[in-house]
């Protein structure tokens, strides 16, 4: 099973880093904030979106920062991923 999303839609995956506090201790993945760092792993085709034309930046595969509680979030085939709108993406990382 694949997801396509639509209009002005992004799946993306979080990238997991390590965090590291001041003192040294590394923090668990669990212990972090929600991860802002992702990968972009489908992204819509754009289109017309509350009557405006939407065109799409993102691509497939581009690392990129969310807004930090954007989106919902699935699991499918045991991944978990985040449906956004391209509008949520703050920045792609070069």
């Amino acid at each position: 099973m694949t997801i396509k999303p639509l209009t002005d839609r992004v799946v993306v995956k979080a990238v997991e880093i390590e965090e590291t506090t001041k003192s040294g201790i590394i923090l668990a993945a669990s212990a972090q904030e929600k991860p802002q760092f992702a990968k972009v792993v489908a992204v819509g085709p754009g289109g017309l979106v509350d009557g405006k034309e939407v065109k799409m930046y993102v691509k497939v595969g581009d690392k990129v920062i969310t807004s930090k509680y954007s989106g919902t979030e699935i699991k499918l085939n045991k991944e978990e991923y985040t449906i956004v709108r391209q509008s949520d993406i703050l920045a792609i990382v070069e």
